[in-house]
């Protein structure tokens, strides 16, 4: 599948350089819809003064129960998902690793562009949320570049919050790990291809050393961008972090936020008898 990009022509007279600003304003667009704030206002809830006050499936899990936590997390990894597919498609990149720095740029702008429209939505004051559940489904949707580093991702969400049971630790410690998966990504890509061409009966001689040489990383731009999204996601959850540290933060199925330690009495010991 690595090798097999899906073609799609561009629209009819529309040129790279109009076509790549229209997908990122789109991804952004569809990336801001607060599905969160909606579910919460069709059950007579604000959710942003409620709780944690984010309009996030967390949030909303946390006041309206399990099932609305699960509506609202589809939608969200939804919106970031399906933008950057087309995005892909469009660009003739999709299910490919092998691309032109351009079309690499392109598509990642379009990734960020949803989790951003989540976290800063035009319709609510540019306030959202913290852009977990989008920036999942953007980063599987770069298929298979950001794929594979998310599915890795995911995994270290999953181990830290059977552990921990704290969602905003259990996202910093994911996002931390991205690019360090992104690396591996394009390393075995690289190692595959090495493979593949030295199976080739013109290459069977040509030292393994030489054949390396031939392969140059092509990994930077997710590269960079996998390490810019791990300090925004680590960023917008350091009021987590703060009180995990503090213990006060709350865990999943907890009914409220843990009470912090009473202050030390201030007053007097009563004299010994």
């Amino acid at each position: 599948m690595l090798g097999l990009a899906v073609q799609i022509p561009y629209p009819t007279g529309m040129p790279e350089y109009a076509l790549i600003p229209l997908l990122v304003i789109a991804a952004f667009l569809v990336g801001s819809i607060p599905f969160g704030f909606l579910i919460g206002r069709s059950k007579g809830v604000d959710i942003r003064t409620q709780g944690s006050g984010n309009i996030g499936a967390s949030n909303l899990g946390r006041i309206l129960g399990k099932k609305y936590f699960a509506i609202c997390f589809t939608l969200d990894f939804t919106k970031g998902l399906i933008p950057s597919l087309v995005a892909g498609a469009l660009l003739n990149t999709l299910g490919s690793m092998d691309m032109t720095d351009t079309q690499a740029w392109a598509w990642l702008a379009v990734m960020f562009a949803s989790p951003i429209g989540h976290m800063f939505t035009p319709w609510l004051g540019f306030k959202g949320g913290k852009g977990v559940a989008t920036g999942l489904g953007s980063l599987l949707g770069v298929l298979p570049a950001m794929t594979l580093p998310a599915v890795g991702a995911a995994v270290v969400f999953i181990v830290v919050l059977s552990l921990w049971r704290m969602i905003g630790v259990a996202s910093s410690a994911a996002a931390a790990t991205l690019p360090l998966w992104t690396w591996q990504s394009f390393r075995l890509y690289e190692t595959t291809q090495e493979r593949r061409f030295g199976e080739q009966p013109r290459y069977a001689d040509m030292p393994a050393e030489d054949l390396k040489q031939m392969f140059e990383f092509q990994g930077t731009p997710f590269l960079i961008a996998a390490s810019v999204l791990a300090v925004i996601v680590i960023y917008k959850h350091r009021g987590n972090l703060q009180r995990a540290m503090l213990g006060t933060e709350p865990k999943i199925g907890s009914s409220s936020e843990p009470t912090p330690p009473a202050p030390p009495t201030t007053e007097p010991a009563e004299p010994s008898q």
